[in-house]
């Protein structure tokens, strides 16, 4: 029998009945019903997914580039690449890896759960000056390392020929190097974590019957987990991108076989073809640490107290705990500026003029662009993601953020070439309309910006998408049911829980941009030189006190935002 029924569907996010899209049939039989699940699928077609979608297609671009080389591979190179360096680059990058990842958790966990929790003397001094060493290139600090711990540097004379030094230009000491250089990229995101908890996730393991230490690794470790691994991630995919640091230790990874390929046997085919097997480990990579904890969920334990009670150390430990913060911040940021300074001042009277200026006022101010530009653009990600969760999104994202494993250099020739052949089809058009073709992209601020964007965007979206996990669905639903949705929601909800991870992101592309030298080196308009510019003309002639002082510049300019973003993300 037929019956005469009213359907209403209601299309997500409606903020009143107007929305409402009324389906009627008076003789309508129940087996014909309305496909109310494609209906369903339609009503959730947004901008979110094109947003996503967009953000993969300027990776793809310059990734389509790279493994477009292997359509036409170079047999020569890759046969001696087989015979005599590939196996040793893939034990060198391995080895590399995993040392400065295990260097840099443990050294970036501790820190921050010391300086966020715990109660120890020079706690806040510690908290923010952790943080500095940020600012030094790890390519500065490998030659200034040299420069005072080698065979002939200053150390070795003071001490004299009775006491050798170990050699510092080893497996050891690259590890060492790059684990103080890029430590603070886990302490950040960590203390960021472990702020969010305070006391109270020790007091509910407490509750259930154990101690400090078990609560430690049982409750609070797990509870900050997606912070840490996405520091790690940041650390490990610079690692895998550095070309500076490893080439003053002449140390052979897949990033110098890429440099060495392209510019010393003169195959730009065979360099491309070495990063497309360098980006497929770290979209191997990548996809795997996402499927160890997308299935988590991480909440907060509690309401955030407005003032945080820390774990006050016995004397001990708080001498231990003081000890192991200083030498980590000698080592990594006080020495080196130190050195950086005494060589500086033999060459500031005859180095020191107008130029200094420019090089400065150039760096922030793409500092300052691309800063404003990748957070928000990251931001924007990272709710597409929350948004939906399913197969393309999440692959889409996941294609977004992998320039950040990418060499400056081979991201710049994926990008520099596409530029290229649009410019020379924008100049055809216009001569055959008989117009001057006086605007190009190529040699702009632009290109430079979109660059940096797909660089570092996986920089601004770490620390934002794991913010973004903490913030549970129930507070989604209860926005909506007070008819907030949409881009409303992100700009008035999310946007203002998120201001410490948007802090995080926007000082980490900040610091980023200003050391960045590959990309800013082949896409910079003519004669728009960076500090950064200045380290490379000078340490490339073998001008190390030279290069001292561009450096020492470098590190100033970045101090300041680094204080004043971490404080201001702390409170």
């Amino acid at each position: 029998m037929r019956r005469r029924r009213q359907y209403i569907v209601v299309r997500r996010g409606a903020e009143d009945e107007g929305n409402a899209v009324i389906v009627f049939n008076a003789n309508w039989d129940k087996d014909k019903a309305p496909d109310i699940g494609a209906l369903s699928f339609l009503s959730h077609i947004d901008g979110w997914r094109w947003i996503a979608s967009f953000f993969a297609l300027l990776v793809l671009i310059p990734l389509g580039v790279i493994f477009s080389s292997l359509l036409v591979p170079d047999f020569a190179t890759w046969q001696h690449l087989l015979d005599y360096v590939l196996f040793d680059l893939i034990i060198n990058t391995l080895v590399l890896c995993l040392a400065v990842g295990i260097g840099v958790t443990f050294i970036g966990v501790t820190l921050a759960w010391l300086t966020a929790v715990c109660e120890f003397p020079g706690r806040k001094f510690f908290s923010w000056a952790l943080v500095l060493p940020l600012a030094i290139p790890a390519y500065v600090s490998a030659f200034v390392m040299l420069g005072i711990f080698d065979f002939t540097g200053p150390l070795q004379q003071f001490l004299g020929d009775g006491w050798l030094l170990p050699n510092v230009r080893s497996i050891g000491g690259l590890v060492i190097v790059m684990t103080l250089a890029l430590y603070p990229y886990v302490y950040l995101l960590a203390r960021n974590a472990f702020l969010t908890q305070g006391k109270r996730a020790l007091e509910v393991a407490q509750t259930l019957g154990r101690s400090e230490a078990q609560g430690f690794f049982s409750v609070s470790l797990p509870l900050a987990r997606p912070w840490i691994i996405g520091g790690l991630s940041l650390a490990i995919m610079e690692v895998l991108a550095d070309f500076g640091t490893v080439s003053v230790f002449n140390y052979d990874t897949f990033t110098t076989a890429i440099y060495k390929t392209w510019f010393s046997m003169f195959s730009i085919e065979a360099a491309a073809q070495l990063a497309s097997l360098l980006t497929l480990v770290v979209l191997i990579a990548l996809f795997l640490e996402y499927r160890s904890r997308m299935e988590l969920r991480h909440y907060s334990p509690g309401k955030s107290p407005a003032r945080i009670e820390r774990i006050r150390l016995s004397r001990p430990l708080s001498v231990l705990a003081w000890v192991f913060a200083s030498v980590v911040w000698v080592l990594a940021f006080l020495i080196p500026v130190i050195q950086l300074g005494f060589w500086a001042a033999g060459f500031v009277e005859t180095d020191l003029d107008a130029r200094y200026w420019g090089f400065l006022s150039h760096s922030l101010m793409l500092a300052g662009l691309a800063a404003a530009l990748i957070t928000t653009c990251a931001l924007l990600l990272a709710y597409a993601r929350r948004k939906h969760n399913d197969v393309y999104t999440r692959t889409a994202v996941q294609l977004a953020i992998l320039g950040y494993a990418l060499p400056g250099a081979v991201i710049a020739v994926g990008i520099f070439i596409p530029v290229v052949w649009l410019d020379g089809l924008w100049r055809t058009w216009m001569n055959w309309l008989s117009f001057n073709p006086s605007i190009a992209l190529q040699g702009t601020l632009l290109i430079m910006l979109l660059a940096y964007l797909v660089r570092f965007l996986a920089v601004a979206y770490t620390p934002l998408d794991s913010a973004m996990q903490r913030i549970t669905q129930s507070i989604d639903d209860a926005a909506r049911s007070l008819g907030v949705g949409g881009f409303k929601m992100l700009r008035q909800l999310h946007a203002p829980i998120l201001r410490g991870g948007l802090f995080s992101a926007a000082l980490l592309i900040f610091i980023e941009v200003m050391k960045e030298m590959p990309i800013t080196l082949m896409t910079r308009p003519f004669g728009w030189d960076t500090l950064s510019i200045r380290i490379f003309e000078m340490t490339s002639e073998g001008q190390w006190e030279q290069a001292a002082l561009p450096a020492l510049a470098l590190i100033l300019a970045g101090l300041l935002p680094i204080i004043l973003l971490t404080r201001q993300g702390e409170r």
